[in-house]
């Protein structure tokens, strides 16, 4: 090859070169403008999720509040029909309580219901619509956490009763094997089931 050829061909590679380090150079140009883009991108989206946090928050505590309320009428139900027959399971109670809560050695608690007489105490649980791990831990908690923040009622018999607007007939069926009252509306009126109410 003679040094003509060569510099013709150093000619087209520089040429070349040249082409490429535009195309380079207006990519990279691409580039910044594009991470630019994204960083206000991302501060877009930083304002937005913080609105949509606050708004979240917001339908919480709404949701909160209206969980809270239909609990306070499902409880206000109960109490009232409650005050008006103190009985579960054929046995008569001289005071009907609301929402007591106490702190033991153990456990801290809060009780729906709580019917007591000289020997005796009823703990209902009030739901609006029941669930199994409310039976739960109602059987497996409440009874002893009873005894623990009230200890002067430790010798008295305690008896269980799950109050709701709904239940599923497994729940209820669960219920009365364990001796739990189960107490729902039936009408203008509580009907209760204690047939097999056991003492805890």
């Amino acid at each position: 090859m003679t040094s003509e050829e060569w510099n013709e061909r150093f000619d087209k590679i520089a040429i070349s070169q040249e082409k490429t380090d535009k195309e380079l150079d207006k990519f990279l140009a691409g580039i910044i403008v594009s991470s630019a883009e994204l960083k206000e991108m991302q501060k877009k989206n930083e304002l937005q999720f913080a609105r949509t946090d606050k708004t979240l928050e917001r339908m919480g505590i709404t949701l909160g509040n209206v969980t809270n309320n239909i609990g306070s009428i499902t409880e206000e139900y109960f109490f009232n029909c409650l005050i008006e027959k103190p009985v579960l399971g054929g046995v008569k109670y001289d005071k009907v309580r609301r929402n007591i809560s106490g702190v033991g050695l153990k456990s801290e608690d809060e009780f729906d219901i709580v019917m007591y007489n000289g020997d005796s105490i009823a703990l209902i649980e009030c739901k609006n619509k029941a669930h199994k791990n409310d039976l739960m831990k109602l059987i497996e908690k409440k009874a002893a956490n009873f005894k623990d923040v009230f200890p002067n009622f430790k010798d008295y018999k305690i008896f269980l009763g799950l109050a709701s607007f709904s239940f599923y007939p497994e729940l209820e069926e669960m219920a009365k094997e364990n001796g739990v009252a189960i107490l729902k509306q039936k009408g203008d009126v509580v009907e209760i089931e204690a047939d097999n109410l056991k003492a805890y």
